[in-house]
């Protein structure tokens, strides 16, 4: 998926579904490779966010994923989970 195997997202439609909208995102948020400082985490913040800017509409598909949603989470200052 071009540089997103990183951003490991695990959003399944059955979670969408049931509402657990938020809870869902909030885990994939947290999917960062162990072991990272706290600037490394920034640093691999920046660049998934930076990523789903730049998905296509069928790649957002595949992984669970609005536009609406992906600008939500692309547009996030760094420092935010």
């Amino acid at each position: 998926m071009n540089g997103l195997s990183d951003v490991r997202l695990t959003l399944h439609s059955q979670e969408l579904e049931a509402g657990q909208q938020d809870s869902a995102r909030n885990e994939m948020l947290r999917n960062a490779p162990s072991g990272l400082s706290r600037w490394g985490l920034f640093w691999h913040r920046l660049h998934t966010r930076k990523a789903l800017l730049g998905l296509t509409p069928e790649q957002l598909k595949d992984v669970g994923l609005t536009r609406e949603q992906a600008l939500e989470e692309g547009l996030k200052p760094f420092w935010r989970i």
